[in-house]
């Protein structure tokens, strides 16, 4: 059984709605439809394909959990880098730009209100 992409993140947070406004500000994602959980949430799609589900919670260590775990980042490819900085600076969003000339690419590091590490990964060149 060949892996063959990384499907969706699920990020639990106490600040669904400002997680769902920053997802949709800053990189664009559109809520979608979502099953119906007996639980608060939202799936996020890039496109036709959900990348991101969020889990709201009471607190921020999240329901289920013995200790509060963070993930390190987690990562989006996507083109018109010129584009993607200009929001950044019109919506005051701090980051930080890492070219990796070795790899054809230039990252966007940014961390959503939660405090999640994301970068936006762009093709590098001419």
């Amino acid at each position: 059984m060949p892996i063959h992409k990384l499907d969706h993140v699920n990020i639990r947070t106490h600040q669904l709605v400002t997680l769902i406004g920053w997802y949709q500000r800053v990189l664009g994602l559109r809520v979608g439809a979502r099953p119906n959980f007996p639980f608060p949430g939202a799936w996020l799609f890039a496109g036709d394909t959900v990348v991101v589900h969020l889990i709201g919670v009471e607190s921020p260590s999240g329901a289920g959990s013995e200790s509060e775990l963070k993930l390190e980042h987690f990562a989006f490819s996507a083109t018109d880098l010129d584009a993607f900085e200009n929001t950044l600076r019109e919506l005051g969003e701090p980051h930080q730009r890492a070219e990796l000339a070795s790899f054809g690419l230039v990252q966007i590091n940014l961390w959503d209100p939660d405090g999640n590490h994301l970068h936006v990964d762009f093709p590098s060149g001419p």
